[in-house]
């Protein structure tokens, strides 16, 4: 099992783990932000809320709470139930019910309070009128100046520790309310250690994960591999298990196959081409070998000779048009073969062909008729175009017994020019019809030869229609004859 950064399964492993630690880094950063300003917002609000409160309260009883501070520390200690040593009834009674009732109201409504909400309010003078229990004996320090309506949220001071204040400014007091910054920062930071240590967790168990699920999800592309390494030229005949699956791996597992299937045809082409082309070849050269060896044996009379002579010669003449018809074939497959291309009156070739066709079947006195010669146009190469016309009437002759008849008709249909060869002969077998157009494959081999065939008309036949994107069809009957339809676009 390979683990670079060539393998797969640890490229997906590091782009999965890299894309979960990045949303859970982002989502960390955001949720940090978004929580500190969603809690210094509502803070910012509970602070405003309760200093408008406080204000509100007291107000509209101004005039009732002008006592100093002496007042609210023998309130403090009252709520406390401490004696207030050294203080006179007189004293006592300089603060008064109504003044005491506002103080304690405050001091009940600060202890009601869930947060640790820090009260100060200071006098005209600036000198402390009252706070809350928690203050003790400290002072809110708040350094900016105070306008006379509800303040933006600024930042004070208590006893060295920053505290986040709303304060308002009246006639008559100035009012403050604080919260410690540090219980705040308490909660960022439990928030804080909370994404520190899921990260890291969420990471490593994203690299081990993902490289089991990689793994899981690459193990049949393991098992197509090693199966695939065993498919060789030899035994192109095995395929790969296919899966019950539709999904990527099936996908591949059927393309695969199919390559395999492709290539076994392929190589089973290849295989009879090269057996065909042999025995083509070697047929002619067997026969001019033997010709001259018997030729040499004794002395001949010049009549003799000529006759080996010309046997000889139409040998190399069959052995120079096979050699000729692979090589066109073989830069047709290359892509090597440049057509020339002009327009072409395809009722003046057709006419052409059928005078020809009649001196091919006058041996045999076969009856060739022309049944119609549309006037048509094309561009096409016109001795291509002969050539593909001439092979099909050419096998229609070979293959159509003595006085039989071959139909030749050239038509427009549906916009495409139609050439149709249609014989009496012999026909081909249903079975047979999908291989006719195979390099070198002959129906009736034995038959075949004794007509001198090599097997590369129908082939070179489809090749040409194929060059002027045309098609070439066959419907035939055993002993009833065929039907050739060579179908090619005018425009």
């Amino acid at each position: 099992m390979a683990f670079s950064f060539q393998s797969i399964r640890v490229r997906l492993t590091f782009w999965y783990s890299l894309l979960v630690s990045s949303t859970l880094l982002i989502f960390g950063v955001v949720s940090y932000y978004y929580t500190n300003k969603s809690l210094s917002e509502n803070l910012d609000t509970s602070l405003k809320y309760e200093v408008r409160w406080v204000r509100d309260y007291i107000e509209p009883q101004a005039s009732k709470v002008k006592a100093g501070h002496r007042g609210i520390d023998a309130i403090i200690r009252r709520k406390a139930k401490e004696p207030l040593p050294g203080l006179e009834k007189t004293d006592r009674d300089t603060v008064s019910e109504e003044a005491d009732e506002i103080w304690n109201q405050i001091f009940r409504h600060s202890l009601r309070s869930r947060k640790k909400t820090y009260i100060q309010i200071l006098d005209a003078q600036g000198q402390i009128a009252h706070r809350s229990y928690n203050l003790a004996t400290d002072s809110i320090v708040v350094r900016d100046t105070i306008p006379m309506y509800v303040t933006a949220v600024t930042t004070g001071e208590l006893s060295n520790e920053p505290i986040r204040v709303a304060a308002i400014r009246e006639k008559n007091f100035t009012y403050f309310v604080g919260y410690p910054l540090a219980e705040l920062r308490d909660l960022l930071d439990n928030l804080y250690l909370i994404f520190l240590i899921l990260i890291p967790t969420a990471l490593a168990i994203s690299v081990f994960g993902g490289f089991a699920l990689a793994t899981r999800a690459l193990k049949p592309v393991d098992s197509i591999t090693t199966r695939a390494r065993r498919i060789t030229a030899e035994n192109l005949d095995q395929t790969i298990p296919e899966r019950d699956i539709d999904d990527e791996i099936g996908r591949l597992t059927e393309t695969i196959n199919e390559m395999i299937r492709r290539l076994h045809q392929s190589f089973a082409q290849v295989r009879q081409f090269s057996a065909d082309a042999s025995h083509e070849l070697r047929t002619p050269l067997t026969i001019i070998r033997g010709e001259i060896e018997l030729a040499l044996r004794s002395p001949k009379s010049a009549d003799e000779y000529r006759r080996v002579f010309e046997s000889t010669l139409e040998e190399i003449l069959r052995l120079n048009s096979i050699i000729d018809n692979l090589l066109m074939l073989a830069k047709a497959d290359l892509g090597g073969y440049h057509a020339d291309f002009s327009e072409v009156d395809l009722k003046t070739l057709v006419s052409e062909l059928y005078e020809d066709s009649e001196v091919l079947a006058e041996r045999k006195k076969i009856h060739v008729e022309l049944r119609s010669n549309a006037p048509i146009t094309i561009v096409g190469d016109r001795i291509r175009l002969r050539q593909l016309f001439l092979n099909l009437i050419d096998n229609a002759i070979k293959y159509t017994p003595e006085c039989g008849t071959v139909t030749l008709s050239m038509e427009l249909q549906n916009g495409s020019a139609v050439f149709q060869v249609e014989d009496t002969g012999i026909g081909i077998p249903e079975s047979e019809l999908g291989k006719i157009f195979d390099r070198f494959y002959r129906v009736d081999k034995a038959r075949s030869r004794e007509l001198g065939g090599s097997g590369l008309g129908l082939s070179i036949a489809q090749w040409i229609a194929q060059l002027h994107r045309g098609s070439i069809t066959v419907h035939s009957e055993v002993n009833r004859g065929s039907l050739f339809r060579v179908t090619l676009p005018i425009n």
